[in-house]
């Protein structure tokens, strides 16, 4: 039998856990479950088959990969009806770096940016 990887969970280090799962929670539709009180305490963010953990900096800012790397997503979500999602995050004064698009890597996508300065995408293979 085949090993397979099955699904990835995004893990985004964060300085203020709360605030930023709350973010998640009422701008983008996201569904918190916290654990604060584990040993290495987090929260797991969920919206329909994706999951976001969140962890403590310790009080460190967050850096995009953008900043460190001069380019770069720091999150990448698979996702169809872009145009419906777009509007939605809109909607919710989710700030949009990007708007949809045909990109030159043949996906269909769309870039937001969290409150930590993360740009995440949505999108999929378009050929």
């Amino acid at each position: 039998m085949k090993n397979l990887l099955l699904e990835s969970h995004c893990i985004f280090p964060t300085p203020d856990i709360i605030k930023t799962a709350d973010f998640y929670k009422q701008q983008m539709g996201f569904k918190a479950v916290q654990y604060l009180e584990a040993n290495e305490p987090h929260i797991c963010l969920y919206r329909d088959t994706t999951e976001i953990i969140l962890t403590k900096t310790n009080g460190q800012k967050v850096i995009p990969n953008r900043e460190l790397y001069g380019y770069g997503y720091d999150a990448y979500f698979i996702t169809k009806n872009q145009e419906e999602l777009q509007n939605e995050f809109i909607n919710s004064n989710v700030k949009l770096i990007r708007s949809l698009e045909n990109t030159d890597y043949n996906n269909k996508e769309f870039v937001v940016e969290d409150i930590d300065g993360r740009w995440i995408a949505f999108g999929i293979k378009i050929g």
